[in-house]
């Protein structure tokens, strides 16, 4: 297969610096669509791949899942797109599209294991897959996005993987007008959970340990803001949930949450990967008929309903936009939390 060559950034071995480099893309094939990459946001995953913190990092690492451009070419068989137009590609660039999952649009689940936009098995050029921190990307049809061309670009490209990862549990137990949603947790994902349940109509309010967030989570759309370390506090809104999105990346005591949902209440973990620690009490659970869940991103349907719900409603991720040559900064800011969402990398800066 013929191939063409794009400046990216990416890391050599775990312990180094992000650095330019060259990587290999394919020509478009008759199903594929080329996008150049104006914007691409920069996600806890990034670092953790980078770092191999997850293990099972191949390098060169070069990551990226949040891309936001504009069609440069496309395939002979290509019916929905045109070149010019603006596309977007999340964590997804393929499943095995067959089996239950993936026949009902829910790719993320394909059970016999999704590509991932990067580090995952590219089945074209061998080897493994590189990700949005790069002039171009090459993806199959089926996996690119429409993009509503009345938003802020910057600021749609975290829609991609922490506006998905939000609305899709959102989305799944049906929250609406009449809904009580809480968020725990006011970083990436928990500022777009915030601003996605209010504009479905929900009644929003945030669980933070930092009383300092409460007048920045107003401002996102959260109606109330609850301070989980004030015992006080917690009472006052005991089975009062129908819905929580849990978006703490860390082990942390979920039990005290749980209490505050109502009968038939959810609670979903879509930040932390691993054991519970304290152990789950399974108490109030069986007298309240109450669910701790999981979610993950969510299928190109679904993240195609999300861009074309915030398009309607103008919703948006709040970023800082950085260039390429800072991603190491970015990283270790990103670490300290000191950052207020997102950060998005203007890719532009990759051709200088």
């Amino acid at each position: 297969m013929s191939t063409f060559t794009v400046k990216a950034y990416g890391a050599e071995s775990t312990t180094a610096d992000l650095k330019e480099m060259n990587i290999e893309r394919r020509e478009v094939t008759s199903k594929d669509i080329e996008i150049e990459i104006l914007y691409c946001g920069v996600c806890h995953s990034d670092l953790h791949t980078a770092r191999n913190d997850w293990g099972g990092t191949l390098y060169p690492a070069v990551p990226g899942h949040e891309i936001v451009g504009r069609i440069t070419k496309v395939g002979s068989e290509i019916t929905k797109f045109k070149v010019g137009d603006l596309a977007a590609v999340g964590c997804l660039v393929d499943s095995c599209r067959t089996c239950d999952s993936c026949k009902q649009d829910l790719e993320q689940y394909c059970l016999n294991g999704f590509t991932g936009t990067y580090n995952g098995q590219d089945k074209h050029l061998g080897g493994h897959t590189f990700g949005g921190y790069s002039q171009k990307v090459v993806v199959d049809e089926h996996f690119v996005l429409k993009v509503p061309e009345n938003l802020d670009l910057a600021a749609v490209a975290p829609l991609l993987c922490a506006g998905i990862t939000t609305w899709s549990p959102l989305k799944h137990w049906n929250v609406g007008p009449d809904s009580k949603v809480a968020v725990v947790g006011l970083g990436g994902l928990g500022h777009m959970a915030i601003k996605l349940a209010k504009g479905l109509g929900a009644e929003v309010t945030l669980f933070s340990r930092t009383p300092g967030k409460s007048e920045d989570a107003k401002q996102l759309g959260a109606d109330h803001v609850v301070i989980s370390t004030d015992e006080e506090q917690m009472k006052s809104v005991n089975g009062k949930f129908d819905v929580i999105i849990d978006t703490v990346p860390y082990v942390h005591d979920i039990n005290p949450y749980v209490s505050t949902l109502n009968i038939s209440g959810t609670l979903v973990l879509v930040g932390y990967l691993g054991g519970l620690e304290p152990i789950l009490n399974t108490v109030p659970m069986i007298l309240g008929r109450k669910s701790v869940a999981g979610s993950v991103i969510g299928g190109i349907a679904e993240t195609q309903e999300l861009l074309d719900f915030c398009g309607a409603h103008q919703i948006v991720s709040e970023v800082e936009v950085i260039k390429m040559q800072d991603i190491n900064k970015a990283y270790e800011r990103m670490l300290k939390s000191d950052v207020r969402y997102r950060f998005v990398i203007d890719m532009q800066s990759l051709n200088n």
